[in-house]
């Protein structure tokens, strides 16, 4: 499942065909990374990392790819997710264990920029009701915007539980003022198999955002949050 970024997404059975990740190579690492992993009894999970190093892009004068992918196995059960709501998806932002504000609540921070440059810190992604997105502008004013966490419509009509793992199963590329990218592919708890499936399918849509494809790609790692990187590419 895959959403349009600017960049026209092109089929990704033709990227699967095409593509220069060496299967072998993307095993060994997954081994290796997560027996690594076992050595140290961590009091947390560790994210797997996929990092990206582009070449012959120039941020200035190229198109900025923005294409977001929708993993099988969702990579960050953990996101930390804020509904802004309504009364209605308040209460069942309460019943699917993620946090929630009313307008009241959002009244309250009275267009503080530090206390909404906190809210925008201490969550990855924010949740609206129909009614309180609109308002969003009006009680919160640009900044969370300007964090690039403004809010994604949740409807009444579908799931919230539903949306709520769609928002974590989804990884996002976008290209900014640098060359190099890394975006959270899974974590330690996946089995092998669903690491392989998640990070094979990050790389093809990834490529399939870039102008000239694979030419674009210049190394490919991948890292748990405290192991060692491993080159893939």
């Amino acid at each position: 499942q895959v959403h349009r970024g600017s960049f026209r997404v092109v089929n990704l059975v033709r990227q699967y065909k095409m593509s220069k990740l060496n299967s072998d190579t993307l095993r060994e690492g997954l081994t290796l990374l997560l027996a690594k992993s076992k050595e140290k009894n961590r009091k947390f999970t560790e994210t797997v990392e996929l990092q990206i190093g582009l070449k012959q892009y120039d941020p200035q004068k190229d198109k900025r790819f923005n294409g977001t992918v929708k993993l099988p196995t969702i990579p960050r059960p953990k996101l930390k997710i804020c509904m802004l709501g309504d009364a209605k998806h308040c209460e069942e932002a309460q019943g699917v264990g993620i946090d929630h504000m009313d307008v009241e609540a959002l009244k309250k921070l009275n267009k503080n920029k530090k206390l909404i440059k906190k809210l925008a810190k201490k969550y990855q992604q924010f949740l609206a009701s129909e009614s309180v997105i609109k308002q969003i502008p009006r009680l919160l004013g640009p900044g969370l915007n300007k964090a690039g966490k403004f809010p994604t419509l949740c409807q009444h009509t579908e799931s919230l539980e539903g949306k709520v793992n769609d928002i974590k199963s989804q990884v996002k590329f976008q290209l900014k003022k640098v060359l190099c990218l890394a975006v959270a592919v899974g974590n330690v708890e996946m089995t092998e198999r669903e690491l392989f499936v998640n990070v094979q399918m990050s790389v093809n849509f990834l490529v399939s955002l870039l102008k000239k494809n694979w030419q674009n790609v210049k190394t490919l790692y991948l890292k748990t949050t405290m192991g060692p990187p491993f080159r893939l590419y």
